[in-house]
């Protein structure tokens, strides 16, 4: 079974565990959210097991497979497929698609998430964030 097909199948069973073997351990993750990835294989890990718990009604709806860029400044392009979803987070709905560039060994090397509209983009930033920080991943806002 190809790598994405195992990753759709981790996540359609929330399997962290299964997530685990799929990554880099230097693997990239780009959200929508946050300007610099989140980088190796414990904070993907960790903050996947955060969005797993954020997204409601999460499906994937089609795929793609070919080979992009990524964006770790490599000239050479990389076997990639592009997961199509639909979700529900804070209340919006959202559409989105999950990017995956694979290493030579087939594992996820990079990751990156687009969604819309921009008001589930907000809606999605506060639910990661606040699940980012329940975890200990983040740290807590500063009370001024």
């Amino acid at each position: 079974m190809a790598t994405a097909d195992r990753f759709r199948a981790a996540v359609d069973a929330r399997d962290l565990a299964a997530l685990d073997d799929l990554f880099t351990d230097d693997v990239r993750f780009y959200s929508p959210v946050k300007f610099t990835p989140f980088e190796g294989k414990p904070m993907v890990l960790g903050l996947f097991g955060v969005l797993l718990r954020t997204f409601q009604d999460f499906r994937y709806v089609g795929d793609y497979t070919g080979t992009a860029q990524t964006s770790a400044n490599t000239p050479a392009d990389a076997p990639s497929a592009v997961l199509l979803f639909r979700a529900t987070a804070g209340g919006r709905q959202i559409h989105g698609i999950d990017l995956l560039h694979f290493a030579d060994d087939g594992r996820i090397k990079e990751f990156t998430v687009m969604v819309r509209p921009q008001s589930a983009v907000h809606a999605l930033g506060e639910a990661v964030h606040a699940g980012l920080v329940a975890d200990g991943l983040a740290p807590a806002p500063a009370n001024h």
